[in-house]
């Protein structure tokens, strides 16, 4: 009989356990959300508070591969023309029935949203008609064929249009009309302190393993490590290279890691005339931007000795890189290998443009966006330095203030990140490197405002090709006239760490994406 009792007693303790873990969970994240609008910004900070209450046509599993999400099915009719079948039975968080016309209204509205540092345009560009065949089916129509149609919607998040109509970006911000269908609904925001999320009772999926869910951001690589290792939270993001060590030699905690599609970067304005932070040699204000000049930039790139950024810098969190996507995506060409740094080749190059002896910038970077990123700065001022530039200053601003400066061109020289969502390098090439055409939403990340109309036209003809193979030989031979002429100048890509204490399981994702309803409890 005592036996019996203990045995119950224990069991009873385990179920207790269990319901207490399962009822509340803390993250600590690195960078916070610009907004709440899930429409305002296509950054990786929006992406994982937005992904948590809201959802999208197609879904991205861990590996960047895309499944059904909102829509199940979808056709093309003719080249220009999709049917695209919805789901049924689901819900809106404020009671609604999930329709087509919510479709036709998200995708309406990401074409222009005020003030946006990373617009959702693009996801919707070369789109002339959307419309509702019936309450679960849409219909749309592009001006020329769209292979990729579903990655590129599949980017935009799906708002309740009886909720949202006629709102704006600060009026979601305030925490009105932000009803999704996604597992977490909105409790609370306050800025710089936290985010509070209440599971959705009537959620179509998986139920999350946790009913509560509280988001606290902490920008500082050490104090997220140190509140995890004290119990202050859960789970943590954006591990510092230098705190995964010391984390794994923690009996309390678990790390998570997987490489990312995110290529680091460093942008150089290579469209105007006279740029905001290009000196001569002195350091004196100079009319000529020798950025402009493709020899110039390649002895940038011929400055940066990678491996050692991610050998010394990252501690081997990372991979070293000379185009946008990594193996394993389409358009990826094993010919584009990181150049060797080379200082003498270098100097030559500077010296042929015309600037032996120099000129001065300054690199600007966030501060917080990823580990590391100020320190990244400073070890590029250095080699650039060691390569005959003159660096006048290093500036590391919080994320939020940086991106929104670097979008309006504020800065010459800047470290910035892209991150491929979709199984190839065409959205990154297509944002970050076409020539900027607000009007055909081409160029919507291109901050540099590079050009090159032999890389559009070829860019052009992979994105209406919908042969794979004969897209992915396009999408290489655009990367390759990109890269040769240094359209940016490309640096790593991160491997990128989570930790959680024991107890606690999450799925690391090549997106990047710190997502609650991917934490579960850990099976006994």
């Amino acid at each position: 009989m005592i036996l019996i009792r203990l045995f119950a007693a224990l069991l009873l303790a385990a179920v207790c356990w269990h319901a207490a873990i399962a009822a509340d969970l803390v993250i600590a994240r690195a960078v916070e959300q610009s907004s709440l609008d899930p429409l305002f910004g296509r950054t990786n900070n929006n992406y994982s508070t937005s992904g948590c209450m809201f959802e999208r046509l197609v879904q991205d599993d861990a590996a960047n591969q895309i499944k059904p999400g909102l829509a199940v099915t979808w056709r093309v009719v003719n080249p220009t023309t999709w049917e695209i079948k919805l789901r049924e039975k689901v819900k809106f968080h404020d009671g609604t029935d999930f329709s087509a016309d919510d479709v036709v209204f998200s995708l309406e509205r990401a074409r222009d949203v005020p003030n946006s540092p990373a617009s959702f345009s693009s996801a919707v560009a070369g789109i002339t008609e959307i419309k509702a065949l019936s309450s679960l089916v849409v219909q749309i129509k592009t001006a020329q064929p769209l292979p990729q149609l579903m990655e590129q919607i599949g980017r935009a998040f799906i708002m309740s249009r009886k909720s949202a109509s006629g709102l704006t970006t600060a009026d979601f911000n305030a925490g009105k009309g932000l009803a999704g269908t996604g597992p977490y609904h909105f409790v609370e925001w306050l800025p710089g302190q936290r985010l509070v999320l209440k599971r959705f009772g009537a959620y179509w999926g998986p139920k999350p393993d946790f009913e509560n869910v509280t988001v606290r951001f902490i920008p500082k690589d050490a104090a997220r490590a140190a509140a995890l290792l004290a119990g202050d939270v859960d789970m943590i993001d954006l591990v510092s290279p230098d705190n995964v060590k010391q984390l794994r030699a923690s009996p309390k905690v678990k790390v998570y890691s997987i490489a990312s599609t995110r290529l680091i970067y460093l942008a150089l304005d290579s469209d105007r005339d006279r740029s905001p932070f290009v000196t001569d040699a002195s350091g004196k204000p100079t009319d000529k931007n020798p950025l402009k000049d493709a020899r110039v930039r390649r002895a940038i790139s011929l400055m940066i000795d990678r491996k050692a950024i991610v050998d010394r810098l990252l501690e081997g969190s990372g991979e070293p890189a000379g185009q946008m996507v990594p193996q394993g995506l389409g358009g990826y060409d094993p010919a584009l290998v990181p150049l060797k740094p080379d200082v003498a080749v270098a100097k030559k190059l500077l010296a042929e443009a015309g600037y032996p002896q120099g000129f001065g910038i300054t690199i600007h970077t966030s501060a917080d966006r990823f580990p590391r990123d100020a320190d990244l700065a400073q070890a590029l001022g250095q080699m650039l330095t060691r390569g005959g530039i003159k660096v006048n200053n290093v500036f590391a601003l919080p994320y939020n203030v940086y991106a929104s400066a670097a979008t309006k061109r504020e800065y010459s020289a800047f470290i910035f990140s892209f991150g491929t969502t979709t199984p190839d390098s065409a959205i990154g090439l297509t944002t970050v490197l076409a020539t900027y055409d607000p009007s055909a939403s081409l160029g919507t990340f291109n901050r540099s405002r590079y050009s090159n109309a032999k890389f559009d036209t070829v860019l052009k003809r992979a994105l209406g090709e919908f042969d794979d193979a004969r897209r992915n030989a396009d999408l290489r031979e655009a990367a390759r006239i990109a890269f040769a002429d240094v359209a940016i100048v490309p640096l790593f890509w991160p491997v990128i760490h989570w930790a959680a204490r024991n107890g606690i399981v999450y799925e690391p994702r090549r997106d990047e994406e710190t997502l609650p309803q991917k934490v579960s409890i850990a099976k006994q």
